[in-house]
């Protein structure tokens, strides 16, 4: 659609895997000399309770690049259109991935699940056209993806709609799925909540007992 505001990705929604990718950063950081006990406590502080790529990426500047996998690194531009096909094999599109604006599935006797949490969106729509079979595609979104499943055909197998979107909630990207489920399923579900990790409970332990050794 012309016209439309696609935000920078600093300006993107952090999610708690990013956050959590940081954390560990700043940790090892820490380990290897690179920042102060005092340093890190007030890193670890802005990390838990960033909002955005770029709050995250503001506590990395001044340390040593990590792998492809981190909050900061490049994301590919998103095709126009991708196809994924699996056979009695699995696949899944997790992390900060290139959503494209149109995706083909087939899924005969394999699963298939695309996490939209954390994805880089370019467009306001994606379209998919889905064809399983004795397998299972999965859609895993957060409360600003809307996903409309009404128009697939279902013949022995099931189609579960489990994420809903709060009145009020800006829609971030709209999902419009077609397509048949023949033997098999088709689920939309939003993320699980997020396993505390130590860290975290520390730092929400009471004052007295948040301070990490020096």
């Amino acid at each position: 659609m012309s016209g439309e505001l696609v935000p920078e990705h600093g300006e993107l929604r952090a999610s708690h895997e990013d956050r959590d990718q940081v954390v560990e950063r700043l940790r090892v950081a820490a380990g290897d000399g690179r920042l102060t006990a005092e340093e890190l406590d007030e890193r670890l502080e802005v990390a838990l309770t960033a909002r955005t790529y770029g709050e995250l990426e503001v506590l990395l500047t001044d340390l040593p690049a990590a792998g492809p996998g981190w909050v900061g690194a490049p994301v590919p531009a998103p095709k126009d259109r991708s196809r994924i096909a699996v056979d009695s094999a699995s696949t899944k599109r997790e992390g900060t991935w290139a959503v494209p604006r149109q995706m083909e599935i087939e899924s005969d006797s394999g699963s298939v699940v695309l996490d939209f949490t954390s994805a880089v969106i370019a467009s306001p729509t994606l379209e998919i056209e889905a064809s399983v079979r004795s397998g299972s595609v999965t859609l895993i979104v957060p409360p600003d993806v809307f996903v409309d499943v009404d128009e697939v055909a279902v013949s022995s197998g099931s189609v579960r709609h489990r994420a809903r979107v709060d009145p009020g909630t800006p829609i971030r990207l709209r999902i419009h799925v077609t397509g048949k489920v023949r033997s098999g399923s088709l689920t939309v579900r939003p993320p699980r909540p997020p396993r505390r990790g130590f860290l975290r409970w520390l730092l929400r332990r009471p004052p007295h007992l948040t301070s990490l050794p020096r």
